[in-house]
């Protein structure tokens, strides 16, 4: 599993909130990328920063397995110049239910008397002047554009063009006077405890928010391959449970389209044991999803490099491309009209304490900050069924989960 080495750090003399401040100001005011999480379910959050801003932006180690790096990814999605894939390197990694110590690869243990001195040299309420993205701003639709696109999505899909098109939109929204990036995450958890919730800031990538309730790909310690499917939303509404949800053909329909797509990427591989189990319906914050989970015991089958092949076929998902996945990504980069980014990318720690070999993330509920600004992002998957004012309405849905932190 991981390389690092456990060292103390410094007494437990501050409290939580503001060491997890003075660490994220230390990578920031240094010009490093930094990663801040908090797994589903978890209490406290964890912390990567990379001392080598060029080690940063390496793509995946070459396989996802216990002997990779330790560190954590941020991927795009799809690679470009302007969207590198980048593994953020742990060359420090707090977890911060354990405030006095710190785990450090071999590069950084010989830096960490003056990194400790920085440390302290920060003002208790450290300023933290978050990377911003040199690319400009995306070009966010209307909502007659928007149903428009989703007419011209539902037209290729009747056409044969396509089995199903993911169309999405960014929104552009002030923030708030005295906006504070960890109060924002502090809320994100709060309201969301069973969602992945991050703060991603690189130069030259910009810093990314969200809470996000789609697993990509997992290996844990147990040695189990985890993936999902997840697709098809509506509101959840006041008073109910999830099991009382009723859903329609075109979520339905929307949702088996995505489980198929894993169990194609299983066929192709030639792997027959996989357990499979659902669909069922899941809560993430304010709206609901189908959900089929899929499990791979990797101690019983031949396939040593599955995770590394199964990332490889599922990224970008037809949960979030489409089907079939060059002929939607085609489609998307055709109509869609504006440049993604990392939204609808994955992330996620690889090789660190308590997460296994990876936990992998498909980066949705996400936003992007600006100076003075955020843009935020939703999608929607679309049948020969979708109905385009139907399609915006689940996109404003979607919206409120991060958005909710900007009011």
């Amino acid at each position: 599993m991981s390389s690092l080495q456990r060292l103390p750090w410094h007494p437990a003399d501050l409290a939580p909130s503001a060491r997890q401040r003075q660490l994220v100001a230390l990578a920031l005011s240094s010009g490093r990328p930094v990663a801040l999480w908090r797994l589903p379910g978890a209490t406290h959050a964890r912390l990567c920063l990379s001392l080598r801003v060029e080690a940063a932006y390496v793509g995946l180690p070459p396989a996802l397995e216990a002997t990779a790096p330790a560190g954590f990814a941020f991927f795009p999605f799809q690679d470009s110049d302007h969207n590198p894939p980048l593994f953020l390197p742990a060359d420090l990694f707090f977890d911060l239910a354990r405030p006095d110590e710190i785990q450090v690869s071999a590069t950084a243990a010989a830096r960490l008397p003056a990194l400790r001195q920085q440390f302290m040299a920060l003002p208790a309420k450290a300023p933290l002047p978050w990377h911003v993205s040199p690319q400009p701003a995306p070009a966010t639709a209307s909502q007659p554009e928007y149903e428009a696109l989703v007419q011209t999505g539902v037209a290729a899909i009747a056409s044969g063009q396509v089995q199903k098109v993911v169309s999405s939109r960014a929104v552009r929204r002030e923030l708030p006077a005295g906006f504070d990036v960890l109060a924002a995450f502090e809320e994100l958890q709060a309201r969301y405890p069973n969602a992945f919730v991050s703060v991603v800031s690189a130069p030259g990538v910009g810093t990314w928010l969200g809470a996000t309730p789609e697993v990509l790909a997992e290996v844990g310690a147990d040695g189990v391959f985890r993936t999902m499917a997840l697709a098809g939303t509506q509101p959840l509404l006041p008073g109910h449970q999830p099991s009382e949800a009723i859903w329609r053909q075109k979520e339905i329909e929307e949702q088996a389209l995505v489980a198929r797509y894993i169990v194609n990427c299983f066929k192709q591989l030639r792997l027959r044991e996989y357990q499979e189990t659902g669909p069922r319906t899941v809560a993430a914050g304010e709206v609901l999803h189908l959900r089929t989970d899929f499990a791979v015991d990797l101690r019983k089958v031949p396939f040593a490099t599955l995770g590394t092949d199964m990332l490889r076929l599922l990224h970008p998902t037809s949960a979030v491309g489409g089907m079939p996945r060059q002929a939607a990504l085609d489609f998307i980069a055709r109509h869609e009209g504006y440049d993604r980014a990392y939204y609808s990318g994955f992330l996620g720690p690889v090789n660190l304490p308590d997460a296994g070999v990876a936990r992998l993330y498909v980066n949705l509920r996400c936003l992007q900050l600006r100076p003075t600004e955020a843009i935020l992002y939703a999608g929607t998957g679309l049948t020969v069924d979708s109905d385009p004012a139907r399609e915006w309405q689940e996109t404003e849905l979607k919206l409120r989960t991060v958005g909710a932190i900007l009011k």
